[in-house]
């Protein structure tokens, strides 16, 4: 899974999950953007001492201008986009709720982050995709998207929504050459996972009870299968949603 003289974008790199895809990504030859509404010019440092090639953005992904103006700043910095990761996503701050407490405010910012980001994202690498006629988007959705999680409607719908997005696109950037898939991670000890008590409380174990596999689930255990997903040996390989929550959900 050599990714020697590729371009990645990765959203949501700041931390967690995120940055440990970035680090994988670079580690295997690629030059990656970490992109994050919060600073991750510090994570990108210590990529490029290790010999890295790696920049730091700060970027809205729900907002056009941010998005656009990330993907021309990578174009300028190294001249393509081979790999988009859409990672970024309101998650480890949820706050467990019925679904009759959500306001609409809530449930549009939520929509805005976690699926309107991937979709402006994609929109906005794809054109440089298509030129070349190649390209990789991975997608990051969750396992409550299978499960129908309760007490979080707002976030598994727009999970669910980014698994639909996966399938479509797809189909519509297949002819590109270009492959869309998505890593559904179960629930992982990120560091924000962690510092949420509540959720710390409610879900570690009964995760790991409903695996195949009686463990945790660590950033590390995702970012193989985004590796492989960006890498050329998955030039044949799309559409498709893989279950990294160690034998939780089968489909």
């Amino acid at each position: 899974m050599n990714l020697t003289e590729k371009v990645a974008i990765v959203t949501g790199a700041q931390t967690g999950i995120g940055l440990a895809i970035a680090q994988r990504l670079a580690a295997q030859g690629a030059a990656v953007a970490l992109v994050d509404i919060a600073d991750a010019q510090p994570q990108a440092r210590a990529l490029c001492e290790r010999g890295a090639r790696a920049i730091a953005l700060q970027v809205d992904v729900a907002n056009e201008e941010s998005v656009q103006g990330m993907v021309d700043a990578v174009v300028a910095q190294w001249g393509r986009v081979d790999v988009l990761v859409n990672n970024a996503a309101i998650a480890a701050t949820i706050q467990l709720r019925p679904f009759t407490e959500i306001t609409v405010a809530q449930w549009r910012r939520m929509q805005d982050v976690n699926a309107m980001g991937p979709f402006l994202c994609s929109r906005a690498v794809a054109p440089h995709m298509q030129a070349r006629k190649s390209g990789r988007i991975v997608n990051i959705t969750s396992g409550t998207a299978f499960k129908g999680a309760p007490f979080m409607l707002d976030y598994v719908s727009s999970k669910g929504a980014l698994m639909t997005m996966t399938r479509a696109l797809a189909r519509e950037l297949g002819r590109d050459f270009i492959t869309v898939n998505a890593v559904s991670p179960g629930y992982t000890l990120s560091e924000g996972n962690l510092a949420n008590e509540k959720f710390l409380a409610t879900y570690r174990q009964a995760a790991i009870e409903s695996r195949a596999l009686p463990r945790d689930g660590w950033p590390a255990d995702i970012v193989g299968a985004v590796a492989f997903l960006a890498s050329d040996d998955a030039a044949f390989i799309s559409g498709q949603i893989i279950a990294v929550d160690g034998g939780s959900v089968y489909h």
